[in-house]
């Protein structure tokens, strides 16, 4: 079988703890949201181009680039047929800092059960995605300091969806919080404007630093 893989680079990490440091990035085919703000949506076609690898594959290119930093991401990771089977390598590898990018509707706790367990990137998609309905409400309770909530917000209505969840789910107690514009649709002043009308210690801005670094349709980046 092996895993559907349509991109893999070394870049920067563009947004998160690791952002501004290098990463080996897989890109996975395959995604069961489509956002209204999708900037991978070319990913998820039925039809995408893509290079079939086994996991000892995938380890052994990462392990080739002398990179540390990787980071899993699709399309969406934890719906690759073996998945365990890729998370159990990598994290095997001590020297590995391993990060999954999940769009927060796929079940994650038994994903957090290897050994040495990755660090999740997990959306919660808000009203402007219009995928909010397919979040999973359970995969809140297993994000711990080790992971990160991230929150892309394209309207002020999406803001105040993501400072309710925030406050009533104790993110910024359990685990890192993001908030970053839908790219174009929202003014970054408007989102510091937000959190501070309403004293939002604790939670980060962020850019996606590659779509200011290279141009926003910019593969492989």
């Amino acid at each position: 079988m092996g895993f559907k893989v349509v991109e893999k680079f070394i870049s920067i990490n563009g947004e998160g703890p690791m952002s501004g440091q290098l990463a080996v990035f897989i890109r996975f085919a395959g995604c069961n949201l489509r956002c209204s703000y999708c900037d991978t949506l070319w990913a998820n076609e039925k039809d995408v181009p893509y290079e079939t690898f086994n996991a000892k594959e995938i380890y052994e290119y990462i392990k080739s680039t002398s990179i540390k930093n990787v980071t899993l991401t699709g399309g969406e990771p934890l719906m690759q047929q073996d998945i365990m089977e890729l998370l159990k390598l990598l994290c095997e590898d001590k020297n590995l800092y391993v990060e999954v990018e999940t769009n927060g509707s796929i079940a994650v706790d038994k994903f957090l059960k290897v050994e040495n367990p990755p660090s999740l990137t997990m959306d919660y998609k808000l009203p402007s995605s219009n995928m909010e309905n397919n979040m999973n409400m359970d995969n809140l309770k297993y994000l711990t300091k080790n992971d990160t909530v991230k929150f892309v917000a394209g309207s002020i209505e999406d803001l105040e969806k993501a400072k309710n969840i925030i406050y009533i789910h104790k993110l910024v107690e359990k685990t890192r919080v993001y908030i970053s514009p839908v790219f174009g649709k929202i003014a970054m002043d408007e989102i510091v404007q937000f959190m501070l009308d309403n004293k939002m210690n604790g939670v980060n801005l962020q850019v996606q630093l590659h779509k200011i670094i290279w141009d926003p349709d910019k593969r492989g980046v």
